[in-house]
């Protein structure tokens, strides 16, 4: 067996390959991160084995860095490991106690753990494939994230320039807000507004739940306000209600090849009362193959949702904490998830009940239910079952 380790980079990889008597069969070396670069360690491994069933390789989950190479790895049939910074982090530690860092040795490091390490699973092709759901799911949740930081500054300008209004309507965020102060940005501009003209935007973006009355009622506001004549906040307001828009355009597009994808996985996941496309793809997103898991433990571990354990001699922790050391956007899916799982599912919301008569605190007793939604999804895609009620 040839165990081939790689550090990877932004433009060069270090790679060591070993044979089964860890004996570096190469001094470590460094490759570009390029064609020539790849085919020279391809060079290299194939002319020590042949059969690329006797060949392992593995690297670090490097965000973006690692795409390029994990791909050509995939494309050439070799059994490639993807591994968790943290674990090389510590299984370097753990070999010497020295504080030595450095690319060849790390090189060095991953190939010895995929040598000695037998619990490490190789990245699957259904994994690979899966990585356009990742980003979009990703994508789409630094899209929303940015879209709320525009809203709070909505809030923000609409206290300064017609501060009424916010107790005047029942959702400041909605598009019959968003549209008049798109066209009149400050109570100066809708004090002065045409009421048959206000009328209409109201009504046309409500579907007709605003008519003359909330027309009337803000525009007699607006001439009372106390909101300040400010032309730079004035236009501020306009070009952040403009961005809003753009992004919840792009939101949609990115939703819609969302569900595409989702919708031709077959996964049982949206069978789960309370699983939207939005949290669902997410979790199987951040997943990816379940298979690569040996037991539901171990994607709460991923997830970083598993509690921390801390016990010497006499001691012993009696205040667990999460150990959020995972993927933070599965945290992030599951948790909200089970939120919304808890309200429409009795079994769940029964659990969550039982946990809080407990005296835990609601976000512990959530986590709880998040464990238990964690098993279920995991039997559920290894079963391709639907939700059994």
């Amino acid at each position: 067996m040839i165990y081939v380790g790689i550090d990877v980079a932004k433009d060069k990889h270090d790679c060591c390959i070993m044979g089964t008597d860890a004996q570096k069969l190469f001094p470590v070396f460094t490759i570009s991160n390029n064609m020539a670069g790849f085919n020279e360690l391809y060079e290299k491994v194939f002319s020590v084995e042949k059969d690329i069933s006797e060949i392992k390789v593995g690297l670090e989950a490097t965000g973006h860095y690692s795409m390029n190479i994990l791909s050509s790895l995939i494309n050439k049939g070799l059994a490639t490991y993807l591994i968790n910074p943290l674990h090389t982090n510590l299984y370097r530690k753990g070999q010497s106690l020295r504080k030595t860092k450095t690319d060849k040795v790390d090189a060095y490091t991953i190939a010895m753990m995929l040598m000695t390490d037998r619990t490490l699973k190789p990245y699957s092709e259904s994994s690979y494939h899966n990585e356009e759901l990742k980003s979009l799911t990703r994508y789409r949740f630094e899209k929303v994230r940015e879209r709320a930081k525009l809203k709070s500054a909505v809030m923000r300008l609409v206290n300064i320039l017609f501060p009424e209004l916010e107790k005047i309507v029942s959702e400041i965020h909605s598009p019959s807000v968003y549209s008049v102060l798109e066209e009149m940005p400050g109570a100066s501009f809708v004090a002065k507004a045409n009421l048959t003209h206000l009328k209409f935007i109201l009504s046309s973006n409500s579907r007709g739940r605003y008519g003359r009355e909330m027309a009337i009622l803000i525009r007699n506001s607006a001439k009372d306000s106390i909101g300040i004549i400010m032309p730079a906040k004035s236009m501020e307001l306009k070009h952040t209600l403009h961005l809003i828009g753009v992004l919840t355009e792009e939101i949609n597009e990115i939703d819609a090849s969302i569900k595409k994808i989702v919708d031709e996985s077959l996964s049982p996941i949206l069978s789960i009362p309370g699983i939207s496309y939005k949290m669902g793809a997410m979790i199987l997103a951040e997943v990816g193959d379940f298979s690569r898991f040996s037991n539901a433990d171990q994607v709460l571990a991923y997830a970083g949702l598993s509690p921390s354990t801390y016990q010497s001699g006499q001691l012993e922790s009696c205040y667990a904490h999460m150990e959020k050391r995972g993927s933070r956007y599965l945290r992030y899916a599951l948790y909200n998830a089970t939120k919304y799982v808890c309200l429409w599912d009795e079994r769940f919301a029964t659990y969550l009940a039982k946990k809080r008569a407990e005296g835990k605190h609601y976000n512990v007793a959530i986590s709880h239910a998040a464990k238990k939604l964690v098993r279920t999804i995991y039997r559920m895609e290894l079963t391709c079952q639907p939700y059994n009620k």
